[in-house]
């Protein structure tokens, strides 16, 4: 039963939807950025997804969902941090979250709670900050640091 990680695909679509709303998560802008996601696939089945909206030299990590069969098996872990990675060898500088259940679980890469008013502008364009997410949504910043 071997984890597959790749770049979603226009056909994840509904994959990545029905993951997305069995988690009770927003829908709103991930066909947009769909291709800047990151599925998880076993036997065939799309088990995970995250993705990344860009917007200048920062990010915005979104819709990190993990199907009820494999959480904490590491694959939530294993997308966030191929993401990062995925961050720093595009030359971005910061990534960015919006969370209401999750604040305690996104320290371990590197993410510290900021107060909404530090967002970058150029993230408000984003449909997670412009009412997708709850305003009581927890925000956190993660500094990519830069490899030598």
């Amino acid at each position: 039963m071997m984890l597959t990680l790749r770049t979603a695909r226009p056909a994840d679509l509904g994959a990545v939807e029905a993951l997305l709303s069995a988690a009770g998560l927003p829908l709103q802008g991930v066909a947009d950025h769909l291709p800047q996601f990151v599925v998880a696939e076993r036997e065939g089945a799309l088990v995970a997804a995250a993705g990344l909206e860009l917007y200048g030299t920062s990010a915005l990590l979104r819709s990190v969902v993990v199907s009820e069969g494999q959480k904490g098996k590491g694959v939530g872990a294993e997308l966030v941090q191929r993401l990062v990675e995925r961050a720093r060898a595009d030359g971005l500088e910061a990534l960015f979250l919006l969370t209401t259940t999750a604040a305690d679980y996104f320290p371990r890469f590197g993410f510290v709670r900021i107060d909404r008013a530090a967002l970058p502008t150029q993230l408000h364009a984003s449909e997670e900050l412009r009412g997708a997410c709850p305003a009581s949504a927890v925000v956190m910043r993660c500094i990519v640091e830069r490899q030598p």
